[in-house]
Parts: C-alpha cells; sequence; structure tokens
C-alpha cells in the first residue's frame, strides 16, 4: 500500500490540503450539474401550471355571466304552452 496510515493518506507529504479540497470542489460540481436540471424542471413546470391557472381565471371572467335566473326565465317562456 502507498500510504502507510489514514494520516499519511490525509496530509500526502504536505499536498492534502489541495489534493483534498480539488477533490471536494470536483465533487460539490458534479453535484450541482446533477441536482441543477431536476430544479429547473420543477421551476419551469410551476412556472407552466401558474401560468395556465391565470388564463383560466382571465377568460373565466372574460366569459360573460347570465344573471341569476334569467335563463331559466327565458327557457320557461319558450316552452310555456300557448292559448
Amino acid at each position: 500500500m502507498y500510504f502507510d496510515s489514514l494520516r499519511a493518506l490525509l496530509e500526502m507529504d504536505g499536498h492534502g490540503f489541495y489534493v483534498w479540497s480539488a477533490y471536494g470542489i470536483s465533487l460539490l460540481v458534479i453535484a450541482l450539474l446533477v441536482v441543477a436540471p431536476f430544479r429547473r424542471r420543477r421551476r419551469l413546470l410551476s412556472a407552466i401550471r401558474a401560468g395556465q391557472q391565470r388564463e383560466a381565471a382571465a377568460a373565466a371572467r372574460r366569459t360573460p355571466q347570465p344573471a341569476a335566473g334569467s335563463l331559466s326565465s327565458e327557457k320557461e317562456s319558450l316552452n310555456a304552452p300557448r292559448a
């Protein structure tokens, strides 16, 4: 084995700090590259969902709503028997 102890492995003849920090930074970057697309997808889906809800609400506001009872009274007068 190249190193006699765990301490020697961590110190690496005085270069351990640089080596292990390079490994740590590399692993951090790889983890961010794996996680970022999932977070971006979640944000995109919630933005799409919010946009659809806004469009549905706007469409509901644009559609004229009949007054309460006005439509049913028109139907009743059309279907009433004529004398």
